[in-house]
């Protein structure tokens, strides 16, 4: 006649309940595939139209400089080229201002990154604030336009609109620095840009 495991009781039991979920979890994950059921589809399969090789610069950088932030990603540019890492920027809701000034950086041929690089950048500025004032410089807006008055370039509703604002600092990055990262970097060298 076979015995059975005796069962204790009070705290001696709550251990042993916990090890038997654990052993049974050990066992299902080895049992089950958990992505069984994944196909791959035409969203989540990039496909680049770009030959197949290409060039990379490399820059040391020591160990105590970098940061592993999930999401984060390095922009080098151009022969004096500095590193920056910068956070990917959330997707931006439809309708924001965020979103605008995402379709004027589409719109100069930029990617995302760069994206990531103005929204840091002007978060840094002016939090995305339209009515954003410097009290020592006068400096104004999401830009920070100094003087405000060259923003009236891109409108005559520059004091309150921040799509007008957008449109001549995404102008003032392109033609001063050549992209928002160009920019960000001269803001973190110089406090501003």
């Amino acid at each position: 006649m076979a015995k059975h495991a005796k069962v204790p009781r009070g705290r001696g039991r709550g251990l042993f309940v916990l090890g038997y979920f654990f052993v049974a979890s050990l066992v299902m994950v080895s049992a089950v595939d958990p992505y069984s059921g994944t196909i791959a589809s035409a969203n989540s399969v990039d496909t680049y139209d770009q030959p197949l090789v290409t060039y990379q610069s490399l820059q040391l950088v020591p160990l105590s400089a970098v940061d592993y932030g999930r999401g984060s990603f390095e922009v080098l540019t151009g022969e004096q080229a500095r590193p920056i890492t910068v956070k990917r920027a959330p997707t931006p809701e439809t309708g924001s201002v965020k979103a605008f000034a995402l379709s004027q950086v589409e719109s100069k041929g930029w990617d995302y990154d760069q994206f990531s690089c103005l929204v840091k950048l002007w978060e840094r500025e002016s939090n995305w604030r339209w009515n954003a004032t410097n009290k020592s410089s006068g400096a104004y807006g999401i830009p920070q336009s100094l003087p405000a008055t060259k923003m009236a370039k891109a409108g005559a509703d520059w004091r309150t609109n921040p799509e007008t604002q957008v449109r001549w600092g995404i102008g003032y990055i392109d033609g001063r620095y050549g992209s928002p990262c160009a920019a960000l970097v001269h803001s973190d060298e110089h406090n501003w840009y």
